[in-house]
């Protein structure tokens, strides 16, 4: 059974930075592409980023284009959310995911359904 273990979180003031970590066990990490997801209450799930198991496609959400990094480390059996010049808007519980069994087309990385398991999520919070 897969388990994906998010840390890194918690409070931080405007324009400061947090990196989340990923870490999975039960899985090959390589074999399947990673994404990191958020939800502020109230809201929908938004997709942040994803890094696609061939290790050469990246997508970030538009609004975290320029400001976020994903990475992986698939001999740790690790992923990892570099947050920088984090806003109060920026404020949700993340979660990372693995996404379904085989090849995926990077195209499909936004959405959720394209994968099959998810950590428990960890709270960010930027606020003054």
């Amino acid at each position: 059974q897969v388990q994906l273990v998010e840390s890194g979180g918690g409070s931080v003031q405007p324009g400061g930075s947090l990196r989340l970590s990923c870490a999975a066990s039960g899985r090959t990490f390589s074999s399947y592409s990673m994404g990191w997801f958020r939800q502020a209450p109230g809201k929908e799930r938004e997709f942040v980023a994803a890094f696609h198991r061939s290790g050469i496609r990246i997508i970030y959400g538009d609004s975290v284009k320029g400001r976020f990094t994903i990475s992986r480390d698939n001999a740790k059996n690790t992923g990892h959310l570099q947050m920088n010049n984090l806003q109060p808007e920026d404020t949700a519980n993340y979660y990372c995911a693995l996404s379904t069994p085989g090849n995926v087309i990077a195209s499909m990385l936004p959405r959720s359904e394209t994968y099959n398991d998810w950590g428990q999520g960890i709270q960010v919070t930027v606020s003054s």
